[in-house]
């Protein structure tokens, strides 16, 4: 599928400082792609110049195949965008903000009133309307702008840290409009702090740390490279015999296997979904006793701290 996105060597510097520093990356139609890193990374500079907001310092993007050096208005024609801190304090009410923005984006008078309405109740903001917005909460504000986008229905929605201060209950309602939104055609780049987030939401996720892009591609094959990412708790009701340790270490997926004093074997493993079966196999062929197995894969984190040597909270401490 074509790219509707392209930025080439797309750099940001304010001084001295490289804020976004030589990013190639492409955005396919239809796709949700996760820009993730820590406050600092960048993601909000490249979404600002992929807007139109800033201008690059050297390199550019494209939009279909505008320009944004050359062709802002037109890119502009295409975007929706959830700003990561709320524009709206110009105008007094949620009502006001989302009814002057369907007005723009020419909806009849009929239609916006269903959709304001539709849109506000999704969001739990309709009993808010009247409101005025310096009396609102931070994350009824962060509900405000993204209903701008969730109105538009845009070709390609930027959405910049989508759920800040927005309880769990939120968060979960927020995401399944977003997807929805995709469904109806709309291509997203989803900006984002929040590991979870970008794992059940994106079906690509470029990472970002210091203005840079390191990696990008879907979160399995993100976390499947990790080697011996993957591990496997096995709690045995007494000590395994040295024979099944040496079995289960001839796997050649198995790169490394640590016993507690608790008679338990920590596997450390690459495809565990492929492998606990054949290690199930060799406990049971051997009789040993287990009382149980637990499994996890890497994190998003994991794949973070292994191109940069960081965790994302210990980047986010750094600034970036």
């Amino acid at each position: 599928m074509p790219a509707i996105i392209r930025m080439e060597n797309l750099t940001k510097k304010f001084g001295n400082f490289v804020a976004v520093d030589h990013l190639n990356l492409e955005v396919e139609e239809g796709e949700i792609l996760g820009l993730l890193g820590p406050n600092g990374a960048g993601k909000t500079t490249t979404i600002l110049m992929l807007a139109t907001v800033i201008r690059p310092t050297e390199g550019t993007a494209y939009v279909r195949d505008y320009d944004v050096r050359k062709n802002p208005d037109k890119v502009r024609e295409l975007l929706g965008i959830a700003f990561q801190e709320p524009k709206m304090l110009w105008v007094s009410t949620p009502w006001d903000i989302v009814n002057w923005h369907a007005k723009v984006c020419g909806l009849s008078t009929s239609e916006r009133k269903q959709r304001v309405k539709e849109v506000l109740e999704a969001l739990d903001m309709w009993d808010y309307r009247r409101r005025n917005v310096h009396a609102l909460s931070g994350g009824m504000r962060k509900r405000v702008e993204l209903a701008k986008v969730l109105i538009q229905r845009p070709k390609i929605a930027i959405v910049d840290e989508p759920t800040a201060q927005i309880d769990i209950v939120g968060k979960h309602k927020i995401w399944r409009m977003l997807k929805e939104l995709c469904e109806q055609g709309t291509t997203m780049i989803l900006a984002t702090n929040e590991l979870y987030e970008a794992d059940v939401l994106s079906d690509r996720v470029a990472i970002m740390h210091k203005g840079k892009l390191l990696v990008c591609d879907t979160p399995k094959k993100l976390k499947d490279s990790i080697v011996g990412g993957d591990v496997v708790e096995i709690q045995f009701e007494a000590d395994p015999s040295p024979k099944i340790v040496e079995k289960l270490k001839q796997f050649k997926e198995v790169v490394k296997v640590v016993k507690s004093k608790s008679s338990m074997l920590r596997l450390y493993l690459n495809k565990v979904e492929e492998v606990v079966p054949k290690i199930m196999g060799v406990l049971m062929k051997d009789g040993a006793s287990v009382s149980s197995i637990r499994m996890s894969e890497p994190s998003l984190d994991d794949v973070f701290a292994h191109y940069t040597g960081l965790t994302l909270e210990e980047a986010q401490k750094e600034g970036g």
